[in-house]
């Protein structure tokens, strides 16, 4: 019964993993870069929470629904800002300008929120569920999170596949110039996938401050750099790979803390991925490109 409680725990951490890896891997897929500032857009979306919820009293669906739009204009305006100017530059450029921009935002944080860690007050008000005559206890954080995941998971799919704005993504995924060509607005699409990952990010720092109720300006670094490792891990560019990516991240974490080591358990997530990587260098359910030279 223990290993199931620690089994549960792990497919709540790793659904948090996985609405992070989500946002990583539709910009990566879509626009080709990754943004390492989506981290640090997670612990902007918290402390939004944080003050509306928490300080300010409002009801916490309108606080997460208030922190997605906060995010998702945010994610736009870092896209037009610092991205956009980039677009035809090399890969390296742009990877230290995502990281500049990660710390430019937890600097902006600790100016305005200093750096001492804030109690994160739960958004989620379902009560715990109890099975097995009391053996068993799983939070109403842990139910919300794996729901909120799947429901997440299965949308942004059927968006992708069977919606314009979804082709139009998919379109500009394959080939941007020919894209362009057939009449897709690149800036636009590549603009909505920065918002749409935002908003994720407001959720994912909404349910993971719920989870573990600690909030401070580094609270994005960690989860981040974890969720990007499980976007990877389930084959950056694939829906349906993140969300395995992240559930098995959080599982593998979980047990290695429980059963190994809690000092191991981040090397022993990353040792997993070099094997899996080693094993299949485009993740568990990426595609091989082939380039024409």
């Amino acid at each position: 019964m223990q290993f199931l409680s620690y089994l549960i725990s792990g497919i709540s951490l790793g659904s948090v993993y996985a609405l992070i890896a989500l946002g990583y891997t539709m910009v990566y897929g879509i626009a080709k870069m990754l943004n390492f500032a989506h981290g640090d857009i997670i612990m902007i979306g918290s402390y939004v929470i944080f003050f509306a919820f928490g300080s300010f009293g409002w009801n916490p669906i309108v606080a997460v629904l208030f922190s997605m739009v906060v995010c998702l204009i945010l994610g736009i305006v870092i896209e037009r800002v610092a991205y956009r100017p980039l677009r035809d530059a090399p890969s390296l450029a742009v990877l230290i300008t995502a990281i500049g921009v990660s710390y430019l935002l937890q600097q902006v944080a600790q100016l305005l929120w200093t750096s001492n860690t804030k109690s994160f007050t739960s958004v989620v008000g379902l009560q715990k569920v109890t099975l097995f005559d009391g053996q068993l206890t799983i939070s109403g954080e842990t139910i919300v999170t794996i729901l909120v995941c799947i429901v997440i998971m299965v949308f942004l799919t059927l968006f992708v596949n069977h919606t314009v704005p979804g082709h139009a993504m998919l379109a500009v995924s394959e080939d941007r110039g020919a894209a362009q060509l057939m009449g897709v607005n690149v800036n636009a699409t590549i603009s909505l996938t920065f918002a749409i990952g935002s908003a994720l990010a407001a959720v994912a720092g909404a349910l993971l401050c719920s989870t573990y109720p600690s909030l401070s300006p580094t609270t994005g670094a960690m989860p981040g750099i974890k969720a990007f490792v499980a976007a990877v891990f389930g084959g950056i560019g694939s829906i349906p790979g993140a969300f395995i990516g992240g559930i098995l991240l959080g599982v593998i974490e979980n047990l290695s803390k429980a059963y190994i080591s809690t000092q191991l358990s981040d090397a022993i997530v990353f040792a997993v991925l070099i094997v899996v990587l080693l094993v299949k260098p485009t993740g568990l359910l990426g595609k091989k490109v082939n380039v024409k030279v």
